[in-house]
C-alpha cells in the first residue's frame, strides 16, 4: 500500500502490523488498487488514524464500508469531500445534530473537522471497489480494526463509543463498559432512521456532557 501510517498509531499497533493475515491483507490491497478502481484515494486509506492520534481520541464513530463512489469519500466513516452532495446516512446525522443541539445544518459533509477534536471516524473496512459495496469484506480489514477497538478500550479511559446500528452494536462486546461511555441506536440510514431508530437519540449532547463531566473540551458538532 503506497500509504503513511502515523508513526503514533504504528507504534500502538506494532504487534499487528507484523502479523501474517496483515501482511495478506496488505497483498490484496495493493493488487486491488494496481488492478481496479479503488476508494478512499490510496493515500487516504489511514486517514482516520492519521488525523486522529491515539492520545487524542475523545469519540469513536464506528462506520462499515466506505463510500464506493467517485470523489466521495475522505477515508473518514460518513463524511465526503468537500462540494460532495451529502449522502442520506450523513442527512440525517446532520439533522439530529441539528434538533439535539439546537445549531443549523451545515454546509459541507467533510467531517475532518470533527477527527481534529478527537473523534476517530473508523470504518470496519477500510478500502473497497468501486460501485462494489462490501467487496473488501472479510480480507483482513475487519480483524485490524478489532484490534484498533480494543487498544483503544485497553489502553485509553473515558472514551465515548457511539454505536449505530446492528453492525456497530457489535462492537460491544469488544469495549471495555465499566472504562468508558457506550451509546447505542439505530443506523442513520433512511430505512432505520423513518422507522424511529435513529431521530432523537441525542448522542451529540450526551457525549459532550459526558466530556465536560471527565474534564474535556467538548466536540463542536
Amino acid at each position: 500500500m503506497k500509504t503513511q501510517m502515523e508513526s503514533g498509531w504504528k507504534q500502538v499497533l506494532i504487534d499487528e502490523l507484523s502479523k501474517p493475515y496483515y501482511e495478506e491483507l496488505t497483498s490484496f490491497v495493493s493488487k486491488a488498487y494496481k488492478e481496479k478502481v479503488c476508494y478512499p484515494p490510496e493515500n487516504k486509506i489511514f486517514a482516520a488514524l492519521n488525523r486522529t492520534s491515539f492520545d487524542e481520541i475523545k469519540v469513536v464513530i464506528i462506520g462499515q464500508d466506505p463510500y464506493h463512489g467517485a470523489g466521495q469519500g475522505n477515508g473518514l466513516c460518513f463524511s465526503v469531500s468537500d462540494g460532495v452532495k451529502h449522502p442520506p446516512s450523513l442527512i440525517n446525522i446532520f439533522k439530529e445534530i441539528s434538533t439535539d443541539l439546537n445549531q443549523p445544518y451545515p454546509d459541507s459533509g467533510n467531517l475532518e473537522r470533527w477527527a481534529d477534536q478527537g473523534v476517530l471516524l473508523l470504518n470496519a473496512v477500510l478500502t473497497v471497489e468501486e460501485s462494489k459495496a462490501g467487496s473488501h469484506q472479510k480480507k483482513g480489514w475487519e480483524k485490524f480494526t478489532d484490534a484498533i477497538i480494543k487498544k483503544i478500550s485497553q489502553e485509553r479511559k473515558d472514551v465515548v463509543f457511539l454505536l449505530w446500528g446492528g453492525f456497530a452494536k457489535g462492537k460491544a462486546k469488544l469495549i471495555d463498559k465499566k472504562a468508558h461511555l457506550i451509546l447505542e441506536s439505530g443506523h442513520p440510514s433512511p430505512l432505520s432512521a423513518n422507522r424511529g431508530y435513529w431521530f432523537g437519540n441525542g448522542h451529540f449532547s450526551k457525549t459532550n456532557e459526558y466530556l465536560k463531566a471527565k474534564g474535556m473540551e467538548p466536540i463542536t458538532w
